[in-house]
């Protein structure tokens, strides 16, 4: 008779795990309190980008107490199941997400993205607007210091001994209430130490939260300025002391001034026009335009580019490619990344620089030019001693036809040209030459090389536009001979 094979016993029911449940019972509180309007949106992302790893925490925890009451039972444990493996894996990316998303700069990403402060987008928040206005007695010789973050600061003249200023806020939040409080915490404040009378828009009072404050500011026309901004338009006008202005991101407007202007800036542009002392621009600005500088002019730094006019002082500008000084403008200077063009400009001139276009009209006095791939055109209004180097583009000189001088020319892979007889020149198969003394030489001294490019020695400073022949007038079509009118005899 056969054995018969026993049976084992039934394995133990396994109870399913309330690990998965639990979390999602919590997620949900908290949405409902969301929604509820216990918890705001805002809260909850920060909450749930720094804590998220307690729901891993909790769910550890439910897992091995199951366990262990599994063990007391004599039961199998809960496994996690595939709905549960999704659910941690969900829970964990979106944790990730949001805690890198909280480490991103969304006021920056805004102004990258050039988000206007007016702009109401829901994913950014909504704008609320505040105005306010101040106003107290400004002391005597003070100056004034004004710190606003973020916003345009605007400064004009007081008909008064007072300091007056209007307030516009505007304040991104997700609801009033929120809006409402981060007002009163960043109300502007005016304090006074000494001789100096600050002015702080406080837009930091918020902590992270996204408030821009745009202020007109009234003053005694007396008073210095200094103003500094990270982001936001600056405008000055009327002012007898200086004005110190540091601005990232902006617009930069000066005009009227009596006293010093400086400016330090960082991807702003500037305009500044009518100052009767002395201008200096510093950073990395943008575009920077002077006008009308009864002053010295400096400027340091990379700039995209330069316009300058109607500068009585010296000017000075040095970058990493460009040194350039001269005694005076009386005419126009434009300046970017490729050309220099300048007319009326009074030496010693002194000009390096590379990979530009340059051309000058209307020069007068000592020349010292050196350029590299790029073409030079120099028309002088009045000869003095010049020493010009370039590479790899041709020279252009034109001088005044009784200019006196003595020329020393010399190029290689180029040929040399001139209108005056004087001139010796020798043109080989790589190299050219040219000398002479013109008009009795005059004491001065013209030294021009060049390497890859030819050199043009020309008369006349200002050359003569062709006439164009005016064709003459069509006849003129004969008027139709009138009819009588008819009439009764």
């Amino acid at each position: 008779m056969a054995s018969q094979v026993p049976i084992p016993p039934p394995l133990p029911p396994r109870h399913r795990s309330l690990a998965g449940p639990v979390v999602l019972i919590v997620i949900g509180i908290v949405f409902l309190l969301s929604t509820m309007g216990v918890l705001h949106w805002e809260n909850l992302g920060y909450w749930f980008a720094h804590y998220w790893p307690l729901l891993l925490i909790l769910w550890g925890i439910i897992k091995l107490v199951e366990y262990q009451q599994a063990q007391r039972a004599g039961t199998r444990p809960a496994g996690i199941g595939a709905g549960g493996v999704f659910l941690l894996i969900v829970l964990v990316c979106f944790g990730l997400i949001a805690t890198q998303a909280t480490r991103v700069d969304w006021s920056e990403l805004r102004d990258h993205l050039n988000i206007d402060d007016n702009s109401d987008f829901p994913f950014f928040g909504h704008n609320y607007s505040f105005d306010d206005q101040l106003q107290q007695a400004f002391p005597t010789s003070a100056s004034l210091h004004v710190i606003d973050d973020r916003g345009a600061v605007n400064v004009t003249t007081s008909e008064d001994n007072q300091i007056h200023v209007i307030v516009r806020k505007r304040i991104n939040a997700e609801n009033q209430g929120n809006a409402d409080k981060w007002n009163g915490g960043t109300k502007p404040q005016i304090t006074v130490s000494g001789s100096i009378l600050t002015l702080n828009a406080n837009t930091q009072g918020s902590g992270d939260h996204r408030v821009t404050t745009d202020m007109d500011v009234a003053i005694p026309r007396k008073a210095s300025v200094v103003l500094s901004t990270r982001r936001g338009d600056i405008g000055v006008i009327g002012r007898d002391g200086d004005t110190d202005i540091s601005s990232q991101k902006g617009e930069v407007s000066v005009t009227d001034v009596n006293g010093k202007v400086s400016l330090s800036l960082e991807g702003s542009s500037a305009r500044v026009s009518q100052v009767s002392s002395d201008v200096s621009v510093q950073g990395r600005p943008s575009d920077v335009s002077l006008d009308n500088v009864k002053g010295a002019a400096r400027l340091t730094g990379e700039f995209d580019s330069l316009k300058l006019s109607k500068i009585a002082g010296p000017v000075n500008f040095k970058s990493a490619r460009t040194d350039l000084e001269f005694s005076k403008i009386d005419g126009d200077l434009d300046m970017d990344s490729d050309d220099l063009r300048a007319s009326d400009l009074n030496g010693p001139l002194h000009i390096s620089t590379r990979d530009k276009d340059i051309r000058l009209s209307g020069i007068s006095g000592d020349v010292r030019l050196s350029n590299e791939n790029g073409a030079v055109e120099i028309r002088m209004n009045k000869l003095g001693s010049m020493q010009v180097e370039n590479r790899s583009a041709d020279i252009q000189i034109y001088l005044p036809d009784k200019a006196g001088f003595q020329i020393d020319a010399r190029t290689h892979d180029g040929e040399i040209q001139s209108d005056f007889s004087d001139v010796k020149i020798s043109n080989s198969d790589d190299r050219g030459t040219a000398t002479g003394i013109v008009g009795g030489g005059g004491g001065l001294k013209l030294v021009v090389t060049n390497e890859h490019g030819g050199i043009e020695i020309r008369k006349g400073s200002i050359p003569t536009p062709p006439s164009v022949p005016v064709p003459p007038h069509p006849p003129k079509e004969p008027h139709p001979p009138t009819v009588p009118e008819a009439t009764e005899n």
